[in-house]
């Protein structure tokens, strides 16, 4: 490999069969995508996704509770890099959410729609991970601006995830004016604090 450059690897085709399920789950419903049209999708036969997924349901858990754990995980990473520096590390968690938001639309809106779906074990696991997610974006909202009380420094994550969620429900922009708007719009929310 050559020096400043990074590869990137081909997605396995474990994780191309979840990103067709959600980009279909999201589309039509969960009930109304069968797993021969996910097999169809990703050039496979519908009885072979069950060489990697025991059915739809698994699918969906490992879709919600995979996002959730890996925006925790990405929360924390950002935690790390950014140690004594909370305007940084909420620009950066404000960033990372932002990419996820406009990455992966079918996902915010399979969460809204099918989270219920869940075994009740795995929408406990997925609300663990969300609660926790929030738990580091209040812990650097709290440090940037102290005197905001810890219900308003936590209103004003949720407002904010509310926002930057909303992705699925907007008309095409381009990527970066819209990056710039929703960081602004992000930045004002959590500014309102400090007013």
């Amino acid at each position: 490999m050559t020096t400043g450059t990074t590869r990137v690897d081909a997605p396995t085709r474990r994780e191309q069969i979840l990103k067709e399920a959600a980009r279909l789950f999201a589309e039509r419903g969960f009930h109304g995508v069968g797993v021969d049209e996910i097999g169809a999708a990703v050039g496979i036969s519908g009885p072979g996704l069950y060489r990697h997924f025991a059915g739809k349901d698994a699918m969906l858990a490992e879709l919600l509770v995979g996002i959730s754990d890996r925006l925790l995980s990405g929360g924390r990473l950002r935690a790390a890099e950014h140690p004594g520096d909370p305007r940084a590390l909420l620009g950066s968690l404000i960033d990372g959410h932002i990419d996820f938001a406009l990455d992966d639309r079918p996902l915010i809106t399979l969460h809204d729609r099918e989270l219920d779906r869940l075994k009740d074990e795995d929408r406990k696991r997925v609300r663990q991970l969300q609660r926790q997610y929030v738990e580091v974006w209040v812990t650097a909202v709290r440090e940037l601006y102290p005197a905001a009380p810890e219900s308003e420094a936590r209103t004003a994550v949720h407002a904010v995830f509310g926002l930057l969620n909303s992705t699925p429900h907007l008309s095409t922009m381009d990527r970066g004016p819209l990056e710039t708007l929703f960081r602004n719009l992000a930045d004002g929310a959590f500014g309102a604090l400090g007013a």
